[in-house]
């Protein structure tokens, strides 16, 4: 009993530092701007995932169908954060700016609930991406044998569990769930690493061989599309690097407050880390359209396409 009342004591006690008059009194305006460029950037999230990429990646066909499920399902999870995640998180920083402390209190909960399990679901799945373009590197003709929708869809489920299960931890055990959290996301940061740097050493091995050789023997040539590969392989790290850059002061700023308290400038802070965060959601589109000429020209079909329909 003193257990669970100790735990629920810990989250108890970061929400209502989240929901406390105290902290907001200094900062009311940089909190209204801040709804008004949530409100811009969910906009932008929902138009950009739900109406565009999520329908252009299934007319894409340069991908694998296991890599494109992947890829559409880091499309979903940032469609969530752009129609539950930020209209939720929008309605908390209302609900403190008019001191609605009960209501507000509930709100948070939500909101912290929906973006820690959507935010457990995002990095997985770029891990996932990065395995997966080292697995076509390292199985070459046997990738599609070994990496099958079926497994792949398997694993997208299994990871929404996780994630859910993750969410919900922080609920019995704030500090062992963020220590659990701090653990996780550096095996999944170092398997991606680990990903890419054996896949731009082949790639610059390979590179090598093209230009001391001339020409390449057809038996040692890779079983794949070099140029291709490269171009997937970019797109998925610069994702990474982007979730990395949104995702990282949230987390410096939660070890700043650990360590100094909540005060007006880290109650401030706290919340620009949270936008930032959200933001990756909203810069996805952007590199998958940079990254996947294939896509973009689907992208830009199909806001012809819209445009002359609505005309």
């Amino acid at each position: 009993m003193s257990i669970s009342s100790h735990n629920e004591s810990e989250s108890q006690r970061v929400f209502e530092a989240l929901c406390s008059t105290g902290s907001t009194a200094e900062i009311t305006y940089q909190l209204t701007g801040l709804v008004v460029f949530n409100v811009f950037l969910a906009f932008i999230a929902t138009a950009g995932n739900n109406t565009l990429i999520l329908v252009a990646l299934n007319k894409v066909s340069s991908l694998h169908p296991p890599s494109k499920l992947l890829f559409r399902n880091l499309a979903v999870t940032d469609l969530c954060v752009g129609v539950i995640a930020q209209p939720i998180y929008v309605t908390y920083v209302i609900l403190l700016l008019t001191e609605n402390w009960k209501i507000c209190r509930r709100a948070l909960v939500a909101s912290f609930t929906v973006s820690s399990i959507l935010g457990a679901v995002s990095l997985p799945t770029l891990t996932a991406i990065s395995v997966d373009r080292l697995l076509a590197l390292l199985l070459r003709l046997k990738y599609r044998q070994v990496v099958t929708l079926w497994r792949t869809k398997v694993l997208v489920l299994n990871i929404w569990v996780s994630a859910t299960v993750c969410g919900a931890m922080y609920f019995l055990s704030y500090n062992v769930a963020l220590q659990g959290t701090i653990i996780f996301l550096s095996l999944l940061l170092t398997a991606s690493i680990f990903s890419y740097t054996w896949i731009l050493h082949a790639l610059y091995h390979h590179q090598s061989q093209v230009q001391n050789a001339f020409q390449i023997q057809p038996s040692r040539t890779l079983p794949l599309n070099i140029a291709r590969y490269r171009k997937a392989v970019s797109s998925a790290l610069w994702m990474q690097l982007v979730l990395v850059a949104c995702y990282l002061p949230y987390g410096i700023v939660v070890a700043l407050w650990a360590y100094s308290g909540i005060s007006s400038v880290v109650f401030l802070m706290v919340h620009c880390s949270i936008t930032l965060a959200y933001l990756n959601s909203s810069l996805n589109p952007i590199i998958y359209c940079w990254k996947i000429k294939e896509l973009k020209q689907i992208v830009k079909q199909t806001i012809r396409e819209f445009f002359s329909s609505r005309s």
